[in-house]
């Protein structure tokens, strides 16, 4: 008898450690800046600026061997400083298209393997990837969930923010509304709906832009105004930087 009612409180505190190890840790509402492609030069520029604010981002960066020295030694420098250096593709393919004609282990082998050794080899600690134009499939979420710890999509729509996609989902998949000035439902005044939803109801909401740029003259680029107005108002009302590989932490372990 004494044995059961051993085993049975074993078990019980068995499950109790299993499902404390469950729970997420607690967090404080915050915004995750990411950047995709391959513009080091503007990105160290945006830093230069936006260093008063004690601000962090994310670069997602792609085509990592076509990138010059000194591009390579501005990353290095902004890794150090607390940002995150992460992946965007060797090649920058569509995901989506390239898996259609030649198949997931294809595009592992073309896209991400080289990445990621290349990565590696310039001294940049990678464990979160951002799919190029945003395109994903939940079978490419599978295969890549093999090699990083974060995957970003992105958020196309403008739903009203209580619908919207772009905030932390307690998941490892995770999407981004995109704060370029091209973007269809970019705007100042709905970027400030998105900021304080995520302030009142205590939420981390993801963004994403290309090229910082003080004027904008074409697709792709993210107003410094705009990078500004973000983190004047983090500032104002003590919202913390994250970047996409501080969500680790917060996702529940299985």
């Amino acid at each position: 008898m004494k044995t059961i009612l051993f085993l049975m409180l074993l078990t019980l505190f068995s499950c109790e450690s299993k499902k404390q190890k469950e729970e997420p840790k607690a967090y404080k509402a915050g915004v995750i800046l990411s950047f995709d492609d391959a513009y080091v030069d503007e990105w160290y520029d945006a830093d230069q600026v936006l260093k008063k604010y004690g601000w962090k981002a994310t670069f997602n960066v792609c085509r990592i061997d076509f990138i010059g020295k000194p591009e390579i030694k501005k990353l290095l420098e902004m890794q150090k400083e607390g940002h995150e250096i992460a992946g965007h593709g060797y090649h920058h393919y569509n995901a989506i298209k390239f898996v259609q004609k030649y198949g997931i282990d294809a595009y592992m082998k073309q896209e991400i393997d080289p990445m990621m050794e290349s990565m590696k080899k310039h001294s940049f600690k990678v464990t979160s990837f951002a799919y190029p134009y945003g395109e994903r499939s939940d079978a490419l979420d599978s295969a890549l969930s093999k090699q990083f710890k974060i995957i970003r999509g992105r958020a196309f729509g403008g739903e009203i923010p209580e619908k919207q996609d772009s905030y932390f989902n307690k998941s490892k998949i995770v999407f981004a509304f995109d704060i370029d000035n091209s973007h269809i439902h970019f705007s100042i005044p709905y970027l400030l709906e998105l900021l304080d939803y995520a302030k009142k109801n205590n939420k981390i909401l993801l963004l994403c832009g290309h090229k910082p740029v003080k004027n904008v003259t074409e697709n792709y680029q993210t107003k410094i105004e705009t990078l500004e107005f973000i983190c004047k108002y983090m500032k104002q009302n003590d919202l913390k930087f994250y970047t996409l590989s501080d969500l680790d932490d917060l996702v529940p372990q299985s």
